[in-house]
């Protein structure tokens, strides 16, 4: 059984770190100290100028996700059902959250991470995606997922499965940012860590 403490403290992991790159494991019940969980994660989210927030990010290998993805900035953007529907909620938090299917159609768009400081980079994913998750409160919904919040929801489901957008990047813009990323995992990987690309 999972417990967190609400005077629990968390702390933001970054590339190299282990907890990384491990999958994380399912939550079988929603408690309080899945709640508390929840909220902790909100508050470093906040604190740390992010839109969205996986588990793994703070050392906890739990299929948990906070998001807080804004609206469109351009008036009259078609809107998918997802953005429509979510978007108003927000911020959220996502149990187990699973992606049931991803479109044929791609795009390019720049990233950055929480766990990747100061850097930022084009990942080349799908332009929409169908949602299945539960909310805190117990309520599973099950969503069509454009724009912004596709892509947020693809970079922080792939955090759960050990995966942090840096192994997607292809060259040659990889190559522009190793010496960055070497920084950091330098610092805080173990000796000999390589990155595992995906590309």
């Amino acid at each position: 059984m999972f417990k967190f403490g609400k005077k629990k403290s968390l702390t933001m992991k970054y590339l190299g770190e282990a907890c990384l790159h491990q999958k994380a494991a399912r939550i079988e019940e929603i408690t309080d100290d899945v709640r508390s969980l929840g909220e902790a994660m909100l508050e470093v989210m906040y604190k740390q100028d992010g839109v969205g927030l996986a588990a793994p990010q703070v050392g906890i290998s739990l299929r948990l996700v906070t998001l807080d993805v804004p609206e469109p900035k351009e008036p009259g953007m078609p809107l998918s059902p997802g953005e429509r529907e979510l978007l108003p909620q927000m911020p959220m938090v996502l149990v187990n959250p699973e992606i049931e299917s991803f479109s044929a159609v791609t795009e390019v768009g720049e990233e950055g991470c929480l766990s990747v400081p100061k850097l930022y980079a084009p990942v080349e994913r799908p332009v929409s995606v169908v949602l299945k998750t539960t909310l805190l409160d117990g309520r599973q919904i099950r969503v069509d997922c454009g724009g912004f919040l596709a892509r947020a929801l693809q970079h922080e489901l792939d955090h759960l499965d050990g995966v942090v957008y840096v192994q997607r990047v292809k060259d040659p813009d990889y190559a522009e940012i190793l010496p960055q990323l070497q920084k950091i995992y330098k610092k805080y990987g173990p000796k000999g860590y390589k990155i595992n690309r995906l590309v």
